[in-house]
């Protein structure tokens, strides 16, 4: 069962708009290096073997550690709550920040930003918060919520972290990183009500151990769902490799045009995410895997221009509508992917999400850099188009399945 029922609905927003603010800082923190460790990592070796090495593990790091640990916090927190598991990860990212900005050898900080991501991981217990106080029906637009503010996080980060680098060093972009999360850190503490966690509901006599033990995995399309969501961010992250190559090559444009294309995808995310939530409210599985399927095939139609055309306009109009399209997917199906579980399990499903999400993303930057490189830059979008074709293998198979909703997450009166 939800607490969003135990607290007004008038705080409820209040506390959503804070969670919000809480990650726009702490993720935008974060981003403030996330653009400029290549240029600091290439002072600090001479050796371009281990330059190329560290500056693809200090990106992939982080989300091994995410991808190995999500799940045991997310359980933690379904045992002791939420609240405390956004404390801890705030605390820790502080805490790595503060230890890179005092380090200069490479391999203690390969080593940090890899615990960076095993021992914070902050996403995935604010959104189990969040599921906990918000009411069932509004999740996708408190997924949407949490994705924007990752994402103007990102986007304000990095341009704060290039002002500070054109005025001062890398160690005060960590060091003011530090103690913003660290600011965080002491407001999650203090302003977010604790939310005591959900107990298990009573297993029947008759029910045998492997169902009790499985009942998030057996029965329901959590499965499915998290392999749709998968292969979506595989698609997107497919370009991210080859892209400023592909549109310079390809376009023949300026380094500003270069950034605007790639930051018009996450506006046009920023954008829509929360009107899609709005749209795909209250619609049943069937419905709203329906209607990702047209938004799917629009990505489609959209990448495939964006491969064939060698207009400037037209790939900068596309790069947008297709980040207006990105609002529909990720957002939605977690909201799916959270009402496969009951609310004393949603750290541990969420967990899982976050976990596949890295995966994902990993695997797409990966396999877009070496289809680059065996094919050739042009090929670029023709395998995002594969990667949405693939997709809608599974997302045409969970429309005819029902989803099981479980009964501690029906509330009263629903």
């Amino acid at each position: 069962m939800t607490h969003a029922g135990a607290i007004a609905g008038s705080r409820v927003r209040v506390l959503i708009y804070l969670l919000f603010a809480i990650q726009l800082i702490s993720m935008g923190a974060m981003e403030m290096s996330g653009p400029f460790w290549p240029v600091h990592l290439r002072g600090l070796t001479s050796s371009d073997s281990l330059f190329s090495f560290a500056s693809i593990a200090v990106y992939v790091g982080p989300m091994l550690g995410i991808i190995l640990t999500s799940a045991f916090w997310g359980r933690i927190g379904d045992r002791y709550g939420h609240k405390l598991m956004m404390i801890r990860a705030l605390a820790g990212l502080s805490l790595t920040q503060l230890g890179l900005a005092l380090c200069s050898d490479i391999w203690v900080i390969l080593i940090l930003r890899f615990l960076q991501g095993a021992f914070a991981g902050y996403i995935a217990p604010a959104q189990a918060y969040g599921v906990s106080i918000e009411a069932p029906s509004r999740r996708a637009r408190l997924f949407a919520i949490l994705q924007i503010s990752t994402n103007v996080g990102s986007l304000l980060g990095a341009v704060v972290g290039g002002l500070i680098l054109d005025y001062a060093t890398f160690f005060w972009i960590n060091m003011i990183a530090a103690v913003l999360c660290a600011i965080c850190t002491v407001v999650a503490a203090v302003t977010l009500p604790d939310v005591p966690p959900v107990k298990k509901a009573p297993v029947a006599d008759t029910a045998t151990p492997s169902s009790h033990s499985g009942n998030v995995w057996q029965g329901t399309p959590l499965l499915s769902l998290l392999g749709v969501m998968g292969i979506l961010l595989l698609a997107r992250m497919l370009p991210q490799t080859s892209f400023s190559l592909y549109v310079s090559s390809v376009f023949e444009v300026s380094n500003s045009v270069v950034g605007l294309c790639y930051g018009l995808l996450a506006l046009g995310f920023i954008l829509s995410a929360t009107a899609w939530s709005r749209y795909f409210e209250h619609r049943s599985q069937q419905d709203t895997l329906q209607r990702i399927t047209y938004v799917v095939i629009g990505c489609i139609a959209l990448t495939a221009l964006a491969g064939v055309t060698r207009n400037p306009i037209v790939f900068v109009s596309a790069y947008f509508i297709w980040g207006v399209l990105l609002g529909a997917t990720t957002p939605v199906l977690m909201a799916l992917i959270s009402k496969t579980a009951d609310s004393s399990r949603q750290g541990y499903v969420l967990g899982i999400a976050q976990s596949t999400a890295q995966f994902a993303s990993i695997a797409g930057i990966s396999a877009g850099g070496l289809l680059s490189q065996v094919y050739g830059l042009q090929y670029t979008y023709l395998f995002v188009c594969l990667a949405y074709i693939l997709a809608l293998i599974p997302i045409v198979a969970l429309r005819y399945r029902p989803m099981v909703m479980q009964p501690s997450q029906i509330p009263p009166g629903d």
